[in-house]
């Protein structure tokens, strides 16, 4: 039957095919006419199915909305005011979530649950009824923490509003002042909301006392909220509705299409999540990509309500997802920041501005446990990286611990989270190293280098005749912290290599202090300490600073004189003795005894700085003699002597893999 109709739909393409064409060659005509029929059948195929879809109560509610009735908002906060919380009470408000169902609904990764932070801004599509009229929000669910400052600016692009969250308690944090300044500069509608006003330590008027000096902006609209129990929350919705301004965008335009984000799927492959500026995107749509030239055809189109929802169409001003169809396989493809159109409009489209380009600043290595796992790592660090594009990978091999990877990071968090990630989601078993920072080299004969890797640092005869000067990543840090702490915060920064910038207090109170600091000591547990000094009260906030001069050594760790290339850091001058002491104490836990002594010891260049040595077993080779025959025993105990010496040129130190597992372990 199919075959009848096939032959059908040839025989009448034939029929219509013109006469006086000049496809006359019996090659033409068949490539003419498969070229018909394909389009022809996926045309109708196409058509079909979207006459067979019933178009949903909810899509149909969305196309009535016009686009001066959508609002585009995030949330601007510091980590742990209550962003994840307020975002949950707003999607009960709308109905898209059942009341009490879910907590963090926009926390999808376990990595946020487990630590209560957000880590991949997150997004979702509300209808909200005002006057009788549906609105259509789009709400945008940012990260607070300093390291995953690239998400937050990404989000910003696709706003035009932002709530600017404060709690009630702790007041403007570091990262507050930060984030303000970023949605300041894109030129977000800010709408002040204080949270956490249920606390009995609360004190809202502070609060907002702290905006009006630190910000200038009105205050006279804040909104006071308990994201917690919904205290207040709907009144933060028609004040959204109010001054957010709309979108812009006309979509009887050519399509142009931001991409915002991407994750992976294993049956779709990559889904990308799109802000529509003008034009309407379709199922079956043919686009191109404005970086890479690739055409895809659109598989489906849809918007997060919360979660994926597909629809037939998705308009100029909206936010949505869309997935290809072949699907999108490659990571590399989705380039965040691209601009998408669809075929035949690429020159009447001009390709919207792409965001700025995150800059590794901490560097680590990774390998797996199993030298036979290094492709299972390798696809999960790829799908890990589609949906977190800051992240730098190169390959790396050690002679200690075999294939791994040199990974780049935003920050020591930044790091601490993709590693439970791909233990969480990909089930990976590795190793990490300590980590580094970027280290820039001025050669005499003017090059410049910048090395990540204590592999690639030049050798000692090379920096003495070769290279004019090292310099190392400097960052300015803005610390915010209770004025009792200030001696110990102070003393923390100094004993840091610190430079004092300026302090100043904002309230009575509260203390701000910012510090020339090296990058280097930002990320070796700073934070950590900072906040133990404390007691938590502490919050950080940091940017770029410059490079500045440094006595910068490579710090090696050598085993029977040989160097172990996988424990190797790149350290000031200052830190070679405590660092070397605290390496050959831990190593030497770990390493299993042989028949020989084994040296170990912590080395810069020629110079040793800490040693220790692992006694070799022993054989009693005096257990059958007599305690007076002095001359055989001395005779016996010299030949024992000799025969460690000979065993100890010819053999090599077997030290586990485990071993430097243990040592690499935090």
């Amino acid at each position: 039957m199919r075959g009848c109709l096939q032959l059908a739909r040839w025989l009448s393409a034939v029929q219509k095919c013109p006469a006086a064409s000049p496809l006359k060659a019996p090659s033409a005509r068949f490539n003419y006419l498969r070229s018909f029929t394909s389009a022809a059948v996926y045309q109708s195929a196409r058509s079909r199915a979207a006459a067979a879809k019933p178009v949903s109560d909810l899509e149909q509610r969305i196309a009535a909305i016009p686009i001066d009735r959508y609002r585009n908002f995030c949330i601007v906060a510091h980590v742990d005011h209550g962003k994840s919380t307020l975002s949950d009470r707003m999607l009960e408000l709308t109905g898209t979530i059942q009341p009490g169902t879910n907590k963090q609904v926009l926390d999808k990764l376990d990595v946020e649950r487990e630590r209560g932070i957000t880590v991949k801004a997150q997004t979702c599509t509300m209808i909200y009824n005002h006057n009788g009229e549906d609105y259509l929000l789009h709400l945008v669910d940012t990260p607070g923490h300093v390291d995953f400052r690239a998400e937050v600016s990404r989000s910003y692009a696709s706003c035009g509003g932002a709530l600017l969250l404060v709690d009630a308690s702790q007041g403007i944090q570091a990262q507050t002042v930060a984030n303000f300044y970023l949605a300041f500069a894109q030129g977000l509608e800010l709408i002040p909301v204080i949270n956490k006003v249920d606390l009995p330590s609360a004190d809202p008027e502070r609060a907002l006392e702290q905006m009006r000096t630190s910000f200038e902006i009105d205050t006279e609209n804040a909104v006071g909220v308990s994201a917690k129990t919904g205290l207040n929350v709907a009144k933060l919705l028609p004040t959204v509705v109010e001054k957010i301004p709309a979108p812009i965008g006309d979509s009887k335009k050519p399509l142009r299409m931001l991409l915002v984000d991407s994750w992976y799927d294993t049956y779709k492959g990559v889904i990308c999540l799109v802000r529509v500026f003008d034009g309407e995107i379709r199922a079956g749509d043919q686009l191109v990509s404005f970086a890479t030239g690739i055409k895809y055809f659109v598989g489906e189109v849809g918007i997060m309500y919360p979660l994926e929802t597909s629809q037939t169409v998705i308009r100029a001003g909206q936010v949505g997802y869309i997935f290809f169809n072949p699907g999108m396989k490659r990571s590399k493809e989705a380039k965040i920041g691209d601009t998408y159109t669809k075929i035949g409009s690429e020159k009447a489209v001009e390709p919207l501005p792409g965001f700025e380009e995150p800059k590794a600043m901490v560097f680590v290595a990774a390998y797996p446990m199993d030298a036979d796992h290094f492709e299972h790592l390798e696809d999960s660090i790829n799908q890990l990286m589609l949906n977190d594009r800051s992240i730098t990978v190169q390959k790396e091999s050690s002679e200690a611990l075999g294939a791994g990877f040199r990974l780049g990071f935003l920050g020591t968090l930044h790091c601490s989270v993709f590693e439970d990630r791909l233990r969480q989601e990909h089930g990976a078993s590795i190793i990490i190293t300590p980590p580094s920072v970027p280290v820039k080299v001025l050669w005499k004969d003017g090059r410049e280098e910048i090395i990540t890797s204590p592999a690639r640092f030049p050798d000692e005869d090379d920096v003495r005749t070769k290279i004019a000067e090292l310099q190392e990543p400097y960052v300015l840090a803005t610390l915010t912290f209770p004025d009792e702490y200030l001696g110990k915060v102070i003393e923390l920064c100094e004993s840091n290599r610190g430079v004092q910038k300026s302090i100043e207090y904002f309230t009575a109170t509260q203390v701000i202090l910012k510090y020339d600091i090296p990058l280097a000591q930002l990320v070796d547990d700073f934070f950590g300490k900072l906040k133990g000094g404390t007691k938590g009260y502490a919050s950080l906030d940091y940017e770029e600073s410059a490079w500045q001069p440094s006595n910068i050594v490579k710090l090696q760790l050598l085993v029977n004189k040989a160097p172990v290339d996988a424990v190797a850091r790149i350290v000031h001058y200052s830190q070679i003795e405590r660092l070397g002491r605290q390496w050959v104490t831990k190593f030497k836990q770990h390493v299993d005894r042989q028949l020989f002594e084994v040296i170990i010891q912590a080395a810069v260049g020629r110079k040793v700085v800490a040693r220790e040595t692992v006694k070799p077993y022993r054989k009693d080779v005096l257990a059958k003699l007599h305690a007076s025959d002095v001359s055989r025993r001395r005779k016996l105990l010299e030949k024992q002597k000799e025969g460690r010496k000979k065993l100890r040129a010819v053999g090599n130190v077997v030290i586990e893999h485990k071993a430097f597992q243990a040592f690499l372990a935090k």
